[in-house]
């Protein structure tokens, strides 16, 4: 009996714990004849799916021996043209040399790809017979490989079908690809632990992807040393999709409200919804964050504190990658695709560039301001995490100071002022609202309804941070 009395206990401390917020309520698990979709809208499930994952120092070095027991004939290996020169591809190289693995390099992979860079790629994985495939890079190379993979096993598909709608035709990938081995570079994508490659559509100049959990990688290889390459603004953007990845999957809409209810489970999405698993991920990443992102940013040779964002950028992967992102991460799309004339410091690339990482952040105090209405309790507790003071605040003030949390962090690591000093202007807004309407595969995933007049005003307030 005092057994029992103690689990009792224990339920009513976790149900006073738990976020009471509407959108985060725990009511949703005693759902009566959840099973049916022939009578919900939304769904009613969720799946759990991730890449397995090996980390440790030096762990690169037993790749050659993974490709070897796979019993690999040919391999593709992809990379950029300035990774091709540096320690992590060397190591990759000289593994498969010392296991007499075959392979070829391709090192043309674009830093933030295009659709005409990845079709590149496709015709590479295509002129070859290749069994397996090796990514060494950041998320683009990751990426990358993902759609070379995808299509080179799928040979007679266009290159529209597998796209997320409403730019492609989103099929679903019902065939089988190669293994794939991913070696990540930065600590930034988690593009190691899912099934999303992510690509600039140039005729409308606005990113899109590819979302299926058939792209994940069957192993993510993560060696801290590679993240001892990474220059210092490359450690920041990375460090600040980690931080984007934790917030936006942490405070999406939950899964039981998410519409459709899939009538088969090939069509339940990759990004399903905020859930009871991936907030355990997410939640955690975001301590890593506030405690070892900028001592990784402001010292290259920290490897403590780079090795614990390597892993973050896992942890997070891991949560975003179930849950899915929203509105930051819908809104970066046009800001990366449209970009006229900023040079990105840190990056060895002969075009215009906004780092992924920095057109996600720019609008996260913005955004989160937004959004906090619908779950304040669980904007208020992120804002904790990152140093605010939180005990006198009211509920209905979540929003203004994780906003002002965010830009305290920001302004810590020097991150430019906003839009405008990444070349945009009040004029540009029309563009980029316009860009982002189409990102529906995150975008729903807002806690938050919002309509292009939201928009429109979330890019003004995103114009200048401080």
């Amino acid at each position: 009996m005092a057994g029992r009395d103690r689990v009792v206990s224990l339920l009513r401390l976790l149900e006073r714990a738990a976020c009471r917020c509407p959108a985060h309520s725990n009511t949703f698990h005693r759902g009566v004849g959840a099973a049916s979709c022939t009578v919900r809208k939304t769904d009613y499930a969720f799946e759990m799916a991730s890449s397995n994952i090996r980390y440790g120092e030096g762990v690169t070095r037993e790749v050659g021996m993974d490709l070897q027991n796979l019993g690999a004939r040919n391999v593709c290996v992809m990379t950029d043209r300035t990774l091709s020169r540096l320690p992590p591809v060397a190591a990759v190289l000289e593994s498969l040399a010392k296991n007499g693995v075959r392979y070829r390099v391709y090192d043309s992979v674009r830093v933030e790809p295009t659709d005409a860079s990845f079709k590149d790629a496709i015709s590479f994985a295509k002129s070859d017979s290749f069994d397996v495939f090796v990514a060494v890079g950041g998320g683009s190379v990751i990426d990358t490989c993902k759609a070379a993979n995808l299509y080179a096993s799928h040979p007679d598909a266009n290159f529209l079908d597998f796209v997320n709608a409403p730019i492609g035709k989103g099929k679903p990938v019902t065939g089988t690809v190669r293994p794939l081995i991913a070696v990540p570079t930065t600590a930034g994508t988690g593009s190691e632990t899912t099934g999303v490659a992510i690509f600039d559509y140039e005729p409308l100049k606005a990113k899109t992807g590819i979302a299926s959990r058939a792209l994940r990688p069957m192993l993510g290889i993560v060696d801290p040393l590679h993240t001892l390459s990474m220059p210092e603004r490359v450690a920041a953007n990375s460090g600040f999709d980690v931080l984007c990845h934790a917030l936006e999957s942490y405070t999406a809409l939950p899964y039981h409200q998410r519409a459709p209810c899939p009538t088969n489970p090939i069509n339940r999405p990759a990004y399903q919804g905020s859930n009871p698993i991936s907030d355990v991920w997410s939640r955690h990443a975001l301590h890593v964050v506030a405690k070892y992102m900028k001592r990784a940013v402001r010292d290259p040779e920290d490897l403590e504190a780079r090795s614990s964002m390597h892993l973050a950028s896992v942890f997070a992967g891991i949560g975003f990658g179930n849950a899915g992102v929203h509105l930051c991460h819908g809104m970066s799309y046009p800001i990366a695709g449209n970009v006229k004339t900023h040079s990105a410091k840190g990056y060895s690339v002969e075009h215009p560039l906004v780092p992924h990482g920095l057109s996600v952040v720019l609008t996260s105090p913005a955004v989160f301001n937004f959004t906090a209405p619908m779950c304040p309790e669980r904007h208020l507790e992120a804002a904790e995490i990152l140093g605010a003071n939180v005990r006198q605040v009211k509920r209905e003030d979540a929003g203004l100071v994780l906003a002002d949390a965010l830009r305290c962090f920001l302004s810590e690591l020097q991150v430019e002022d906003g839009l405008s000093a990444v070349g945009y202007s009040k004029d540009d807004i029309p563009a980029l609202v316009k860009g982002t309407v189409p990102q529906e595969r995150v975008t729903k995933l807002s806690p938050r309804e919002h309509s292009e007049e939201d928009l429109s005003r979330l890019f003004e307030a995103s114009m200048k941070l401080y």
